[in-house]
């Protein structure tokens, strides 16, 4: 009689007393990592808000510093276009003149440039046109030639002052102020150049 070998089941409760303790400490293992997780992105988060508003602020100071001085070179800009308006002012034109007596608008605006901003502009509109960089119109700041085109062979040049005023030798009423939404400067209105910067100018002016 032939002896079957029975099977022992002795191993199998050892594998499970194994296993238990390595999905126990699996368990808690994973438990652990994630506050790790949650307080690496909560660092990253902190340092990002952190970063940015380390650069927001100077940017803001920077932008808010540009306000301030392009304000205040416009202003000077003004005060010296007006000054030289009172100068100026009531100055009969004369086609080719280029003083006190009779002045016409291209030596005008040559003149104020050179004794207001120190800068040499060419003697004709047909040399300033291609002065500095083209303007749009709703771009004009204190400073600016504005060209007109009025019915003839001559072109006529003045510089804006702001709020709609322009500077220059009229052949009508002399060295005079007049808006640029008139209704005849604003029909015959051509282009306005920008010789210089606003800081650029108002530093000639310190």
């Amino acid at each position: 009689m032939s002896s079957v070998p029975v099977r022992t089941r002795g191993r199998r409760p050892g594998r499970r007393r194994l296993l238990l303790p390595c999905v126990v400490a699996g368990l808690l293992a994973g438990c652990a990592t994630a506050p790790q997780d949650d307080e690496r992105q909560a660092t990253r988060g902190g340092q990002a808000f952190a970063e940015k508003s380390y650069i927001s602020g100077p940017v803001n100071q920077l932008a808010q510093r540009m306000r301030t001085l392009r304000r205040s070179s416009l202003e000077a800009i003004r005060r010296a276009l007006m000054n030289e308006h009172d100068r100026w002012q009531g100055t009969p034109y004369v086609l080719g003149g280029e003083g006190l007596r009779g002045i016409d608008c291209s030596a005008l605006v040559q003149r104020v440039y050179s004794e207001a901003f120190a800068l040499k502009l060419p003697r004709t509109t047909r040399g300033q046109v291609h002065e500095g960089n083209f303007v749009e119109r709703e771009a004009l700041e204190a400073g600016d030639l504005v060209f007109f085109r009025p019915p003839g062979v001559y072109r006529h040049v003045g510089i804006y002052i702001g709020d709609g005023y322009f500077l220059h030798a009229s052949a009508s009423k002399g060295v005079t102020l007049s808006r640029v939404d008139n209704v005849f400067w604003h029909r015959h209105y051509w282009q306005a150049r920008r010789p210089l910067l606003l800081t650029e100018i108002a530093q000639r002016l310190e």
